[in-house]
């Protein structure tokens, strides 16, 4: 089992290397890099120094137009355009091999301490996305196979599945416009993870505050992340019962209940568990980008957003290392919950 953890870890270098490489070639052609940025800023004070109507009507973005060029040279060294791509890629990977993700060219901060500063946000989002959805996944998907076909099963199933269809950033739109002030009532803060004055608060109104501020991003993520969890549970218990030990077990007068807990729900539960890994992982890190942008939650979800809008190289490449790794370890670990859960499971000889 160990020759095969290590040649799964060897096998994540050139993964790595190679979705790295991908995203540093295609940004190498995107428009509108950090010089760029800098360049337009420039321009803005420049123009805001100015007076009259026509300094106002000139204003726009014009490239590198009316910025000195030895200007532009030194915002080329500072953030170290002046090199070549091939250098300059050669130079990230090597501080990456160190886990040294650079600093922010904007935040003017170390990526690892931005990422640390962003991350109880999401891990808030992604905690109790995975908890309720599992709290409610698995009895009602255990429910709807031991009722299944009957008019239980098939109105939960559509309502599952009409909330699989509703993509969380709408959902998040509807819920801001009737729950947060938008057009109808305002029960529910519209941004933030506390209030300001939280520091003031006692105990129990701190939880009340937050749990109020996060109970609508909260709802957006969970509504659709119901189907397919429940749906797995429902077919798993339902392969469980039809198989030759449930009739056994019957027959020898074992109660139904005792036969769907003690042997069918445990067996049942191997191909859920193995899930638990990646959907503990997803939870926090997949899915969160447009909830935090939309409600204005300062999590990994907004910094990764602000960062590639403003071209922050730094954070994106180290934010996607960082996620790329988390991801490739998390997929071991599901793989060797197989072995864990299921002895009957081989990946090696």
């Amino acid at each position: 089992m160990w020759t095969y953890v290590l040649q799964r870890l060897l096998l994540m270098i050139p993964t790595l290397f190679g979705i790295l490489l991908i995203t540093f070639s295609v940004i190498q052609f995107v428009p509108g890099g950090p010089v760029e940025q800098m360049v337009a800023q420039f321009q803005g004070f420049e123009a805001g120094a100015a007076e009259g109507p026509a300094a106002a009507a000139g204003s726009g973005y014009r490239g590198r137009q009316g910025v000195d060029a030895a200007r532009v040279e030194e915002i080329k060294k500072l953030y170290g355009f002046d090199k070549p791509a091939p250098e300059r890629f050669v130079q990230m990977i090597g501080q990456f091999a160190r886990f040294d993700l650079g600093r922010s060219f904007f935040h003017n901060k170390d990526v690892w301490r931005l990422i640390v500063e962003k991350l109880p946000v999401s891990i808030t989002l992604g905690m109790w996305t995975f908890v309720l959805i599992y709290l409610i996944s698995l009895p009602l998907g255990i429910a709807k196979a031991v009722r299944a076909g009957t008019p239980f099963d098939t109105f939960t199933t559509f309502v599952i599945l009409l909330g699989y269809a509703i993509p969380a950033f709408v959902l998040g739109v509807v819920l801001m416009v009737f729950f947060a002030g938008g057009t109808y009532f305002q029960w529910f803060p519209l941004r933030g993870i506390t209030s300001t004055n939280w520091g003031d608060l006692g105990p129990v109104q701190k939880v009340l505050d937050y749990l109020w501020h996060i109970a609508l991003p909260v709802t957006a993520m969970v509504v659709g992340g119901f189907a397919v969890i429940t749906i797995l549970v429902k077919n798993s218990v339902l392969e469980e019962i039809r198989k030759q030990y449930v009739l056994t077990a019957r027959a020898k007068g074992v109660a139904e209940r005792g036969v769907l807990w003690r042997h069918v729900f445990r067996n049942a539960l191997i191909p859920i568990m193995t899930g638990f890994p990646a959907a503990f992982v997803g939870a926090f890190f997949g899915g969160s980008l447009l909830i935090e942008t939309l409600f204005s939650l300062d999590g990994l979800g907004l910094l990764s957003y602000e960062s590639v809008i403003r071209r922050d190289y730094p954070v994106v490449f180290g934010s996607l290392f960082v996620f790329t790794l988390i991801g490739l370890l998390t997929h071991l670990i599901r793989d060797l919950s197989y072995l864990w859960v299921d002895p009957r499971v081989k990946y090696f000889d």
